[in-house]
């Protein structure tokens, strides 16, 4: 038989047959494409409060959930997240193929309570609270005195109590003024009375700073305004 000669059609039935036997194991293999999920947390010890960023590493995969261990969820695809609170919490990434195949990562992360801060101010000798008055944290003495490098300020509220959250765990002093109250004598008299111990580190810590009545000393903070000094020792102070 010479198949030189074979008929056109049969050629052409032979070769779009060749091209179907080629394509299916591609279309197979298509409708078999399974999802693998997996995804890169920016870090997994964080505080409340501060921005957990995912980036999604996920192959083969055209939709998304993620469950954040708190009653939250997502389908975005590489979303930012923050923590209302402390503890534990298991993130689950679910990831869908175009024919519904699913895939899941895991990841714990922990979330610690902020280092903070609360500082009391209170009259010397009454021991009175007072409001309003205006709270400024340095890093040194030295800062301290030169009124440099201020890490944080606040006032007192009407319970004589401002808070500070987000604090290094370390020693700060503090600089405490009112119109009519401030700690610029009991400084001089005893470092102790402006020094915050360091803190401990995702707890809260409470300080109180003690201030002298300073009558009718205008509206504007100044370090040479200050009471007459007793040469008040911290350590006696009850």
């Amino acid at each position: 038989m010479n198949f030189n000669n074979q008929n056109p059609l049969n050629k052409e039935v032979m070769k779009r047959l060749a091209i179907i036997i080629s394509v299916i194991p591609l279309i197979l293999s298509a409708c078999m494409e399974r999802p693998e999920a997996g995804f890169i947390a920016s870090d997994i010890v964080v505080e409340v409060g501060e921005p957990v960023y995912f980036t999604n590493n996920s192959f083969d995969a055209v939709s998304f959930e993620w469950d954040f261990g708190d009653g939250s969820f997502t389908d975005e695809p590489n979303p930012i997240h923050y923590y209302d609170a402390s503890g534990i919490f298991g993130i689950t990434l679910s990831a869908w193929s175009k024919n519904d195949y699913v895939d899941k990562a895991y990841q714990d992360i922990t979330v610690l309570f902020p280092t903070t801060l609360e500082i009391f101010v209170k009259e010397y000798y009454d021991e009175y609270l007072v409001q309003g008055a205006n709270v400024r944290l340095y890093p040194t003495y030295d800062d301290w005195l030169d009124e440099t490098n201020m890490v944080a300020e606040g006032n007192t509220n009407q319970n004589g109590k401002v808070i500070f959250s987000r604090l290094q765990p370390v020693t700060y002093y503090v600089d405490v003024w009112e119109s009519e109250h401030n700690n610029f004598t009991l400084a001089d008299e005893d470092m102790g009375w402006i020094r915050i111990p360091a803190l401990v580190a995702n707890d809260i810590n409470s300080f109180v700073a003690w201030v002298d009545y300073v009558p009718n000393k205008g509206i504007e903070r100044n370090r040479n305004e200050k009471a007459e000094g007793k040469n008040r020792k911290f350590s006696k102070k009850k």
